[in-house]
Order: C-alpha cells, then sequence, then structure tokens
C-alpha cells in the first residue's frame, strides 16, 4: 500500500537536499532561497485541499477514487525530474519546481486519504508509521545518492551558471521511481468501494450542474474548516512553529557548512545530503517503534519530545565543526521526523468523519504549507536584518521555533470519545 510514497518522498527528498544548491550554482543568493521555494506552500495550499475534495466525491469501478490522482501527480512529477538538472538559467529552474510540486502534491494529498480509507481505525497508527518509513526511506535514497555520486563523480573546479554533472544522476534515478513505485501501489492494492451512504452521497454530486460541481470542491473545503474540530485548530498553531523551523533548515543547512566548515558549494550540498541521510535512517528504523511508545504513553507525549529533540538538535549543529560529529544530533531530529510525519496523521484520521477524510488531510496539508509560505515571504528580510546575514542565527531561529511547537504540543487533547474509543480498539 506504501510502496507508492517511496517514489513521492525520494523527490520531497531531492527538494530538502538539492534544489537549493542547484539554485545557488545558477547564481542564486543566500537571502533570496527563502523566496525562491514559494512553489511549494503556494501549490500545496491550493492543490492539495481541493484533490482532496474532488476525490472525496469521486468513484470508477475501474479507476477506484485516490488512484487516478497520485498516478497523475506521479507522472507530472516524474517529467519535471528528469528536466530539473537540465536548468539552463535560474528562471527555468524556479519554473519547473512548481510544475514539480503541482505533480508531487496531487500524488501526495491522496495518498493520505487512501491509507485511511483502506485500514480500520484500530490500525491507524501502524499504517501511517508504515508511511512515515517509508518516507524516511524515500529520502533517505534521495540523499544518499547525493553524496555518493558527488563523491563518485565529482571534483573539479565549480563553473558559475552551471549544474554539476554528479547531480544529474539522482534526479533520472528520481524520475523514474517517481512513477515506478506509485505504479506498483496502484496495480497490487486495490481500493475499497464507498458504502452505500457514500455512493448516494457521489450520485447527488454526478447530478449537479457543471458549475456547481466546479466550485463544490471550494465550497466543502470551507465548510469543513467551519466545522473543524478545536483539535485540529491546536494543531495549526504546533504546525506553524515546527513547519516555518523545517523550512529555514533544509534551506540554510548548506550555507552553513559553507560558513562553519568552510566549504564550497558541492562539498557543503553532499555534507547536507549525509545529515539528511542520517536522519532519514533514524527516521526508517525508528518509525514502527514509536507505535508500542505512543500507545503506552500517548500520541502528544511522544509527539511534543520529538520537536523537543529537533530543537537541541538544531541548537547543536552550528558548534560542531567536525563533519562527522555534526551527524549525531540527525539522530535527534531523525526521530522527531517520524514521530512528524505519521502521529499527527494517526490522530487526526481518528476524529475525521470517513466521508470527509480526503478533504481534511488537504486541510492539514494547508497547516503545513502556510507557515511555509509565510517563511518563504518573511525569512528573507529576518535572515538579512535581524540575523545578520548569518546561516548560524538561522539555524538557532529554527531551534527556538521548535522549542515553541514543543510547548504547544503539550496543549494537545483528543475528544474525550475518541480517547475511549481507542483504548478499547487497542
Amino acid at each position: 500500500m506504501n510502496v507508492g510514497f517511496l517514489g513521492i518522498q525520494y523527490s520531497f527528498g531531492l527538494q530538502q537536499s538539492a534544489i537549493n544548491p542547484i539554485f545557488l550554482f545558477l547564481g542564486a543568493t543566500e537571502e533570496q532561497l527563502p523566496i525562491l521555494n514559494l512553489a511549494g506552500p503556494i501549490t500545496g495550499l491550493i492543490v492539495q485541499p481541493i484533490i482532496g475534495a474532488i476525490s472525496d466525491k469521486t468513484w470508477s469501478p475501474r479507476f477506484g477514487r485516490r488512484k487516478p490522482f497520485f498516478l497523475i501527480g506521479a507522472i507530472l512529477g516524474s517529467i519535471c525530474l528528469f528536466f530539473f538538472p537540465l536548468s539552463p538559467a535560474l528562471w527555468f529552474a524556479v519554473g519547473l519546481l512548481w510544475i514539480l510540486d503541482v505533480g508531487n502534491n496531487m500524488a501526495m494529498e491522496p495518498y493520505r486519504a487512501f491509507v485511511g480509507d483502506k485500514l480500520p481505525e484500530k490500525q491507524f497508527s501502524i499504517g501511517y508509521q508504515m508511511q512515515s518509513l517509508f518516507v524516511g526511506a524515500g529520502i533517505l535514497l534521495a540523499n544518499a545518492s547525493i553524496f555518493l555520486f558527488q563523491d563518485w563523480f565529482g571534483g573539479g573546479e565549480e563553473v558559475a551558471g552551471e549544474v554539476p554533472k554528479w547531480l544529474y544522476y539522482s534526479f533520472f534515478i528520481g524520475a523514474f521511481l517517481s512513477i515506478a513505485t506509485i505504479l506498483w501501489s496502484v496495480f497490487t492494492t486495490p481500493e475499497i468501494p464507498p458504502t452505500e451512504e457514500e455512493m448516494v452521497e457521489i450520485e447527488k454530486h454526478r447530478a449537479l450542474p457543471f458549475e456547481e460541481r466546479l466550485f463544490a470542491p471550494f465550497r466543502e473545503i470551507w465548510k469543513a474548516i467551519v466545522q473543524m474540530p478545536k483539535f485540529l485548530w491546536k494543531l495549526a498553531i504546533v504546525y506553524l512553529f515546527q513547519w516555518y523551523a523545517l523550512f529555514v533548515y533544509w534551506q540554510f543547512i548548506t550555507p552553513l557548512f559553507r560558513k562553519t566548515m568552510g566549504m564550497d558549494t558541492s562539498e557543503a550540498a553532499a555534507q547536507a545530503a549525509k545529515m539528511s541521510t542520517t536522519y532519514n535512517v533514524t527516521t526508517a528504523l525508528v518509525a514502527l517503534v514509536l507505535v508500542p511508545l505512543a500507545l503506552k504513553f500517548g500520541n502528544k507525549k511522544v509527539y511534543a519530545l520529538s520537536l523537543l529533540g529537533s530543537a537541541l538538535a538544531l541548537f547543536a549543529i552550528p558548534y560542531i565543526t567536525d563533519s562527522f560529529y555534526v551527524l549525531a544530533p540527525m539522530v535527534l531530529f531523525g526521530i522527531g521526523w517520524a514521530a512528524m510525519m505519521g502521529i499527527p496523521y494517526s490522530m487526526v484520521s481518528k476524529i475525521v468523519p470517513q466521508d470527509r477524510r480526503g478533504v481534511y488531510m488537504g486541510i492539514l496539508n494547508m497547516m503545513i504549507v502556510i507557515p511555509m509560505g509565510i517563511q518563504t515571504v518573511s525569512f528573507g528580510a529576518i535572515y538579512k536584518n535581524i540575523l545578520g546575514g548569518s546561516p548560524i542565527n538561522a539555524m538557532l531561529f529554527a531551534g527556538v521555533l521548535f522549542t515553541l511547537a514543543f510547548v504547544f504540543a503539550l496543549r494537545l487533547k483528543m475528544p474525550k470519545e475518541k480517547q475511549e474509543a481507542n483504548l478499547q480498539n487497542s
């Protein structure tokens, strides 16, 4: 069921570790990096909730409910990954990133709902933590390919305005995995047909005039936001600090190593990939271990402590100047990433109606991309005018934000009736 997530997350792994170095290779300045990453937040904000709402009202006996959307998204992403390292100029790479993010978001949102559709509630934790394992595995492969290919095929002086050839191979592999892994899930995992009640609603939607069907997803999104459980509003506050901090880390880890270790951009990108590889190895190893821990101590405690561990990791990284020992904090970061990619989705799936799971997973993604959007338009000025243009200060700033996320995560509380049901199921 989750194999297709490997290809999607390989693509996101490249976005985390290779996209910003490519922007730097093509002439971008460090303070431009946040705004150049605007594609992710904007496309996620628009695409995911709309696709979620549409897929909730979709059913085909042949193609299913969610599969058509993540298959189209995978094809689009695969094409963009192939051409990305061939970008002749910065504007071309930025444009491809917009299209790539549309494809990735079209694939990801229905995939989240797909897992919830297939599993009984008592298996949500294991299902979403298994998805977290594939998140770690996909990003791990992407980042391992970056530093391995740099080691095998790198070398020589960097040429301004050109992407090094060693980066090509990672993107070509990603183009293959994006479509191949999705096809595996499409052909091996049948979708469960809608219930009679759900089918009645789907037929009602199909009977609407075209104009009403066109605007129905937007009305459904607004209705879901108005009726959103209080738990999701509290989670949105946690996500505000968590995802702002993550975007800062991904954008400035390469500039940080240019500053603290005196590396050139290629060396710093390879070191950043090693950091990401380390935390994603940890994620893959601990993702399923978090399931019994969450059952014993509660989702909230495990999630909150993981955020605190991520904060401690970011506080440590700027002060470690050895390229090997600086990998150690990534163990804490990897535990945090495993929790972030699994526990919130499990909690949300338990409290939202099944027939609206797609739209609520889209809204959950809005809670991710809105902080990212705020970061892309605000952090360039903060970095230049408040943090003194220092990547060290940027990393410490991200650590402070993770600490705030930890504090607000302690305030999360599942509805009482859901807590009782979960205890019975477990």
